[in-house]
Parts: structure tokens; sequence; C-alpha cells
């Protein structure tokens, strides 16, 4: 293991080549997927910079939808020693101490009726102990305050469009500077799960901004899309961190895209069931939610699909890993089944995907495809360890000898 060293902030990209993301997708309990495979990477940048390393210290922008938000504002919300609040394996912790609560299941006599009942008239869970967790864990930090810039999309049903919180607008927008809390609460409010969420910020002058907001996952299940636009954004309106990158330089950008998994591409749901269903069986068909498993992998996947054409087409192919797996079955591929044997699989699915070749999927088919001469998800994110540990020892190094742009 590397010598001990103080761990400081992430320096500005300005200082050297690589504009570092790191994307996770909305997916419940599921996020637990993600929470494994950040343990393993956080335990590679432990071994070359140290035990205080933290994920937060080598991303220029961490952005998550739903599930993925939560993950990404606890590793990048701030402790009282101003260093992330969360280490990776407390964020597997979380999930596996709290999920049963965040997640209870109906006990009981004709508990399945009672289960249907109440979903018909209303979210399935209210939602009551993760906003109480959320606010207890994130106090009163504010997205201007995070170590790391964020990025985590929401939804305004009211606005009926996306609505996008990130620490660069924040710093210039005090409407958007909202609690991190509020944004968590507001991205994981999956329609037919847990309600929707309203809060207000106000501005400089005193005047409202209303948010009725629900899942992020409504506008961007894959958040990885919205983050690279936000930094582009960020280039086009000349901010210095980003002097002097071109707004479309993609093979400047290192993106890691963590999924939390999807349905195996097997007869779940198939034209015939689908045909035949009215607004009820969308809703809720075999257990499930059809209408909101089809428009979160969608987006999901097109998203992996677009950026991945990009960066090949710039021969930058292995700037983008997208860490996903497609095998997902009965209660592993639910959003809020939280008994001990499946948020244990779900934590060995995490595992077992460190072994799986690096994949991508085929338009198609549909399928994951193995990427010839990439080797194993484990062996992609120690190359990337690697790359993110010399990128920021070289913005550390450059720092000391270059003023920061004016």
């Amino acid at each position: 293991m590397a010598e001990e060293a103080t761990i400081n902030q992430i320096r500005p990209p300005t200082y050297e080549n690589l504009i570092t993301i790191l994307s996770i997708d909305g997916g419940g309990i599921r996020g637990i997927i993600p929470a494994t495979i950040l343990v393993f990477l956080e335990s590679k940048l432990q071994e070359l910079d140290g035990e205080n390393a933290r994920i937060a210290d080598y991303f220029d922008v961490m952005a998550g939808t739903s599930t993925g938000g939560l993950v990404t504002a606890m590793l990048a919300a701030p402790n009282e020693n101003k260093r992330p609040l969360f280490a990776a394996k407390d964020i597997k912790d979380f999930y596996l101490n709290h999920g049963p609560k965040i997640f209870p299941k109906y006990g009981g006599p004709f508990a399945s009726v009672r289960k249907m009942v109440k979903e018909m008239f209303g979210p399935k869970y209210n939602g009551k102990y993760l906003h109480g967790l959320v606010k207890e864990k994130l106090g009163n930090t504010r997205v201007h305050q995070t170590l790391t810039n964020v990025v985590i999309p929401t939804f305004d049903i009211k606005r009926l469009q996306p609505t996008i919180f990130s620490t660069y607008e924040a710093k210039s927008n005090p409407s958007m500077d909202a609690l991190l809390s509020d944004i968590c609460i507001g991205t994981s409010a999956a329609p037919t799960y847990l309600p929707a969420h309203y809060f207000e910020t106000k501005d400089s002058q005193g005047n409202v901004r209303e948010f009725n907001l629900i899942d992020g996952g409504v506008a961007a299940n894959n958040p990885a899309l919205v983050a690279i636009s936000t930094v582009t954004k960020e280039v086009s309106d000349r901010n210095p961190d980003f002097f002097p990158i071109k707004p479309v330089d993609y093979g400047r950008f290192l993106v890691l895209s963590l999924g939390t998994g999807s349905l195996k591409n097997e007869k779940k749901y198939n034209a015939s069931l689908a045909r035949k269903w009215g607004i009820l069986d969308w809703l809720i068909y075999g257990g499930s939610t059809p209408i909101i498993d089809v428009f979160t992998q969608a987006s999901a996947d097109m998203v992996a699909i677009h950026i991945c054409v990009v960066f090949q087409a710039l021969h930058s192919g292995r700037n983008f890993l997208r860490i996903q797996d497609n095998s997902l079955t009965g209660n592993l591929s639910s959003v809020d089944i939280t008994t001990k044997a499946n948020l244990k699989n779900l934590v060995s699915i995490g595992e077992g995907l460190l072994s799986k070749p690096v994949s991508r999927v085929n338009l198609e088919t549909g399928n994951f495809e193995s990427v010839e001469n990439e080797g194993s998800n484990k062996q992609a994110l120690i190359r990337f360890a690697k790359q993110l540990s010399e990128e920021r020892r070289l913005r550390e190094l450059r720092s000391l000898h270059t003023k920061s742009p004016k």
C-alpha cells in the first residue's frame, strides 16, 4: 500500500488532461449492485494512494438518478472534517441495514390483497422512514457544499419537465441550491412506489421557488449523458475550471457508468400479453410495474448506446466503461424486495459482475456482448483506478507550479 498521505479535494481539470465522471443509474434496492462495485474501485484507489482515499477524491463530476442520486450525495457530502461523509463500504452497509425498513414487506393474513388495494389508491410505501433517514444523514448540507461536483436529475410533475440539480448551477443560482436531503427524496420518489416530494428554496432576493418532484428516472435513469452535457455547458460558458478544453472534446472524458441491473432478455413481458393490457395491467402485472420497467430500461440503454458510439467514433472507447448486468430475473429484478436472501443475492450479483468481461449492448439483439481485448470488469476497474490516481497526482503537481486561470 502507498505511504499514507493527506488527501485533498480534487483539483479542477484545468491542471491536466482528463475530465473524470462517475454515473450511477436508478433502481431502488438494486443500488446495492453499483455500491458493491464501488467498494472494489475504492479499495484499488486506497492501494495506490492510502486508506484515506475516497471515491469523491477522484471524480470531477458524480451523477446519480434515484437510488444512484442517493449514493452520489452520500459519497460527496462532507463530514465535520470536510471529508466524504461515507466510504464506499458504508453505502453497501446502508442498503443492507436500512433497505428492509425503507421497503417493508406486508405481513399477516391477506397480505397480497392488502398490498394490491393499497397500490391502487396510493403509493406502495409512505416514505417516512427513508425521508427521516436521509435528513438525519445529510443534515443541512446544500448542493454547493459537496466535495466534488454532483449532478442529480429529477422530474418536476407540476412543470412537466426535468429539473437537474448540479453543484455548478447551485453556486450561481441560489434558488437551485437546495438541501441534498430534499433532492435525494425527490429523485427517488418513483411513481407508484414512493410519494412525490414538495419543497421550496429562496434566491438572494427572497423570492420563493417551488419544487414538485418525482423520480429522476422519468427523465434520465442513466444520468451519464446528463453529466457530460452539464460539463459541456460549463465549458461553453467559459468556466475557468475547464479552460482550454473545447466543448466537443469528448476524448478528454473518462467516464465510469454503473447500472443497477436489468431484466433478462426473456419473456417476462411480450406482445401477446401487452396487447390485452389496460391501465391497471401496465401499472401492476405479475407483482411489478411494467410501464416503469419499460421506460427506465429503455432510457438507460439508449444513453449507454449513444455514449459508446460517440466514444468509439473518437477512438476513445477505453475512456468509457459501462458495467451492467442484464440477466436479472424474479426477485432480483425487483426494486423493492428486501428479504435477507434477495439482499445477499444482489451483493453476489455485484461481486460477480467484476469477473464478467467488459460488455456493450448490441442494439439489434438487445444482448450484452463481450468487447474484444478488454478483459474483465475487474481488470478494467484496476486500469481506471490507475488512470484516476495518475490524473490526480499530475493535477496536484501542476497546481504547485501553475496559477489557476482567472
